[in-house]
């Protein structure tokens, strides 16, 4: 059984057209085009981000599950759930 994970993740800034995301040591943006279920989410609820496992992000206000893989590599992902 893995232990609690101990990697950060949070929420950096914010633009018109996505939001920033440091995991780790790297920072990464995640467009409104393919994360469109994040547009229109009120700033707490996207910084309340939490990392379940070291491959998991969960938002939990907004009830957002992400593998990191799907952000890092997103052409490996061509479906896109709607908002």
């Amino acid at each position: 059984m893995p232990g609690a994970a101990t990697s950060t993740c949070e929420v950096t800034r914010r633009a018109g057209d996505g939001f920033w995301l440091r995991i780790d040591d790297r920072e990464c943006f995640l467009a409104y085009a393919d994360f469109p279920w994040f547009a229109g989410v009120d700033d707490g609820a996207l910084r309340a981000v939490e990392r379940p496992l070291p491959d998991q992000l969960r938002w939990p206000l907004i009830d957002i599950d992400l593998a990191i893989d799907s952000i890092t590599n997103p052409e490996r992902y061509p479906l896109v759930a709607k908002r």
